[in-house]
């Protein structure tokens, strides 16, 4: 569970990122699940757009996301939402490292 502070860290993080990943009109299907989790084990902070046709609101779809992979919501704009989970190999913990360093 991410403090306040830890939620503005990351939402300033996020503004430079471009989304790495689009649900498209199939919605979150095994595929999208699975390069979520891929690219969250790999870079901690992932920014997902959803595709204008389809008929997904953000918000619902980044909690369902973050639950099914036990990560962390941080925020949902329009059509686009940001997802972090803290790496578990200490030596990929760029952003946790320089959260706490920032505290």
């Amino acid at each position: 569970m991410l403090t306040g502070k830890q939620r503005g860290y990351l939402k300033k993080l996020a503004q430079t990122v471009q989304p790495a990943v689009i649900v498209g009109r199939a919605g979150v299907t095994d595929a999208v699940m699975q390069t979520i989790d891929e690219y969250l084990t790999a870079n901690e902070l992932l920014k997902v757009a959803i595709q204008e046709g389809a008929e997904l609101e953000a918000k619902e779809t980044a909690n369902q996301v973050a639950d099914e992979l036990k990560a962390d919501f941080v925020q949902a704009i329009g059509r686009r939402f940001v997802l972090y989970r803290r790496a578990k190999d200490p030596a990929k913990r760029k952003i946790t490292q320089r959260m706490q360093d920032e505290m």
